[in-house]
């Protein structure tokens, strides 16, 4: 198994772990929100506790593709600084060592 392949194991294996708290939390919502409504038929706390746990589940999906977005936009903005900084570095690596070797042309020359 190659690193990549590993990483994407990794990815898929977190995933669904995360999709898995995901329903656990929408179905403890659910139940915590049905038991305050005492009035209902048990028929229609099941439908609630159903409607409910899929709408906290597209809630917190769509959640992960905003961040997975953001993220996204992040690592492009701050690739795309890192690359200037780097050109400048050695821009001035480039000069420096220009300096240093014009210095001892000079010191020897003199």
């Amino acid at each position: 198994m190659t690193a990549h392949d590993e990483r994407d194991l990794v990815r898929q294996v977190e995933g669904h772990l995360m999709l898995a708290a995901a329903r656990e939390e929408g179905r403890g919502a659910a139940l915590r929100l049905s038991s305050r409504l005492g009035w209902l038929t048990e028929s229609q706390r099941d439908d609630l506790e159903r409607h409910f746990e899929a709408e906290y589940l597209a809630l917190a999906r769509l959640s992960w593709g905003r961040t997975a977005e953001r993220a996204q936009e992040l690592r492009q903005a701050y690739e795309t600084r890192y690359r200037a900084l780097r050109r400048r570095l050695l821009a001035c690596c480039v000069l420096g060592c220009a300096l240093l070797a014009a210095a001892a042309l000079v010191a020897t020359a003199a």
